[in-house]
């Protein structure tokens, strides 16, 4: 390895980041910058390099950061660098089974309403496991929470989870195009996309937004700007711009609607 280093921003951007969170990354001990500036700007070599290559995607197959420490770093200090990609090719392979199925699950349902057949309602959600983000819920929130989404979630029928999901799909298409559009966050039409994101949150049991007395506005926010720290969920609102851009969309315009409507 040579002995370049990057600076904070520079990281930030290519690895499509943000800066917050490799600072976040820093002060729970994932990844220590590799040096500190005079001007108390982090930078990162090439082994800082590789391990958030390691963090990321580890995040992309759904682990929290307290699992991503323990892969990272073995209490077994023998561990060898072999075994550590032994563990990640297993959660990659994993990854892509689950992948192939989404991928089976959809084409069947193309290939039933070209050719106008019945849909197969067991058939149509294969791979799309809404339970591999639990950890994350009950560490944000709490475990009431997740159990009372759960429970909302599997009483639903078949036909009204396709209906969320279209839901789910149809907010993160017109996000993508306000902020691809050029819109200002605070116009009419970006605020219109907020309240209809806002009241989907509240439709969901057992999260702050939907709870009485719930601070809605706060939980809105802070999703904002998860939106943005978290790399797998800005991913939903990707412009073709790349990088965080979309995600920052998404976060100011509902601040703008929390401020005048929370």
């Amino acid at each position: 390895m040579t002995g370049r280093d990057w600076s904070i921003q520079e990281i930030a951007r290519l690895a499509g980041t943000t800066s917050r969170t490799l600072r976040h990354y820093d002060d729970v001990g994932l990844l220590r910058p590799s040096r500190i500036a005079h001007n108390g700007y982090r930078h990162y070599d090439e082994s800082a390099l590789v391990r958030l290559q390691r963090i990321l995607l580890l995040r992309e197959l759904g682990l929290g950061l307290p699992q991503i420490a323990e892969v990272l770093n073995p209490t077994d200090a023998r561990q060898s660098e072999e075994s550590a990609l032994e563990t990640h090719l297993a959660l990659l392979r994993e990854e892509q089974n689950r992948l192939a199925r989404q991928i089976a699950s959809v084409e069947s349902t193309i290939d039933a309403l070209r050719g106008g057949e019945e849909l197969m309602a067991e058939n149509m959600f294969d791979g799309f496991d809404h339970t591999r983000y639990r950890e994350e819920v009950e560490q944000r929130w709490g475990r009431k929470t997740y159990a009372d989404s759960d429970r909302w979630w599997r009483g639903m029928t078949d036909a009204e989870r396709a209906d969320w999901q279209q839901r789910v799909s149809d907010l993160g298409r017109d996000w993508i195009a306000a902020a691809e559009s050029g819109l200002d966050p605070a116009s009419a039409e970006a605020q219109d996309v907020a309240r209809r994101h806002v009241e989907w949150l509240t439709g969901i049991p057992g999260t702050p937004a939907s709870a009485p007395g719930g601070d809605v506005k706060a939980y809105v926010l802070g999703l904002g700007e998860m939106y943005v720290a978290n790399p797998r969920f800005g991913a939903n609102y990707a412009t073709s711009a790349g990088g965080t851009q979309g995600a920052e969309f998404v976060r100011d315009a509902l601040r703008v609607y929390a401020d005048g409507n929370l």
